[in-house]
């Protein structure tokens, strides 16, 4: 055993390792000092604790409270399905490490080094678990990652939901047959190819062009909508957002003043989610595609969810003075549409750079397009929504592939039974958790000598 587990640690990519590492470390380092917290609870109560308003304790024990659960209840079931950290799941728990650490010298050293280890830690743990499930007799892995193929197809739906909140059904279901030509129309025509000395065919991918034309329909609908007009006695206008940059423009000056620390956080983050690397996914949607190869749709999806923080981040940024260690989330983006690494280290940091200096005029911007802020409200909404389903159904087919029938009466029952707990799991975690679920139970099965055919 001792020796499997040398083997397993040998086998580990240094270089992988020491990206976790720096990144653990450094986000650890940066919550323990308040420059940055990925939680977009935790931000609005930093002030509080480093104004004085809150002691230590207080703070330590709200952030344990509010991550703790969304790493084991969210991050790490979706990090099992594929062999990629969901960023949830390392970023949270650095949330924890750094506002446990005290904000003197010495605990912001220690922070960093908790950090770093939590981070090594969760990827050798991560495939040690991976490991351990390949080694039982009913090796349900494989059927662990079909929890995830739902999502592939549906991922493309989610704008047509967004203008069906923001504008209504009607222009919902418009939205909803863009996307439906647009896959038939990429699945009929298979390929493009282009002319010149060497003729190059270019497969088009049906969702990833399904996904594209429902973008556009949805930000034609969301750029339309203009703020209604009114003035003061000069015929001047001022926005909320130009009132709110105005009365915290010193913590607006507080995230520039610590920019560097943001921007090699941004570059590190977009290394490890750069294709070639694929160690890091922004959310549940990019993880499933990353690990199917399906990097343009991956891509696509990580963009959506961009501008839907956008609104989010750069609000609670300008209120609070605290950022997050991967900014509004298009560092992603950028090591998605690379897959060379230093090129998306380069990318990602300036990506963060640009996005702190404008931060201002961002939240001036929102002024003038107001359905931009309600967009992103909705494309978080959807884009749960559409996880919920998907991974419901698609943890009832790996459920059912593992133990038939029975699969879907355990899977069925959790999810159902969760909504009567009095702490219940996030919906869209039910899927995963559930299907793990089935696995040990399978394996339970076996060794009394009972499988369901």
């Amino acid at each position: 055993m001792e020796h499997d587990f040398l083997m397993h640690l040998l086998a580990i990519d240094p270089t992988k390792a020491g990206l976790i590492a720096l990144i653990g470390g450094l986000s650890a380092m940066m919550a323990n000092r308040g420059i940055a917290v990925f939680h977009d609870g935790l931000r609005p109560l930093m002030p509080e604790y480093l104004e004085g308003r809150m002691d230590h304790k207080t703070m330590a024990a709200t952030s344990f409270a509010l991550s703790f659960g969304l790493v084991i209840g969210f991050g790490l079931p979706f990090s099992l399905t594929a062999p990629i950290i969901l960023v949830h799941s390392l970023l949270l728990g650095t949330d924890v490490v750094g506002t446990w650490c005290n904000r003197s010298r010495r605990g912001f050293i220690l922070s960093g080094v908790i950090g770093a280890v939590y981070g090594v830690a969760l990827m050798i743990g991560l495939r040690s678990v991976v490991d351990l499930f390949n080694m039982m007799p009913v090796n349900f892995m494989n059927n662990l990652s079909r929890v995830g193929d739902p999502i592939v197809v549906c991922f493309a739906l989610f704008p047509a939901l967004v203008v069906g909140y923001q504008y209504g059904y009607k222009k919902g279901m418009w939205v909803l047959v863009a996307t439906l030509v647009g896959y038939l129309a990429a699945q009929s025509f298979g390929s493009i190819t282009f002319g010149g000395r060497i003729e190059k065919p270019v497969k088009l991918d049906p969702n990833g062009v399904a996904l594209l034309l429902a973008m556009i329909a949805m930000f034609y609908f969301t750029m339309k909508e203009r703020p209604a007009v009114s003035g003061n006695a000069d015929g001047a206008t001022k926005g909320a957002n130009e009132m709110l940059v105005g009365l915290f423009s010193s913590r607006i000056e507080r995230i520039q003043k610590n920019k560097w620390l943001l921007v090699f956080s941004g570059g590190l983050c977009a290394m490890a989610g750069s294709m070639s690397f694929s160690l890091l996914a922004e959310g549940p949607v990019s993880l499933q595609l990353m690990a199917q190869g399906e990097q343009t749709s991956a891509l696509l999806v990580a963009l959506a969810r961009a501008i839907s923080f956008i609104p989010l981040v750069g609000m609670t940024a300008i209120a609070t003075g605290v950022y997050s260690p991967e900014g509004m989330k298009f560092v992603f983006v950028a090591g998605l549409a690379t897959n060379n690494p230093w090129l998306a280290f380069i990318a990602g940091g300036l990506i963060m750079f640009l996005e702190i200096k404008l931060l201002a005029r961002t939240a001036i911007w929102l002024d003038k397009y107001p359905g931009v802020k309600a967009c992103g409200d909705h494309i978080r909404t959807a884009i749960t929504r559409m996880l919920e389903v998907s991974l419901l159904v698609g943890g009832m087919i790996a459920s059912n592939a593992i133990l038939p029938g029975m699969g879907f009466m355990v899977v069925a029952g959790i999810y159902l039974l969760n909504r009567t707990s009095r702490r219940p799991l996030v919906e869209m975690s039910i899927g995963p958790v559930a299907t793990i679920a089935v696995g040990i139970l399978a394996n339970l099965l076996y060794f009394i000598g009972f499988v369901p055919s």
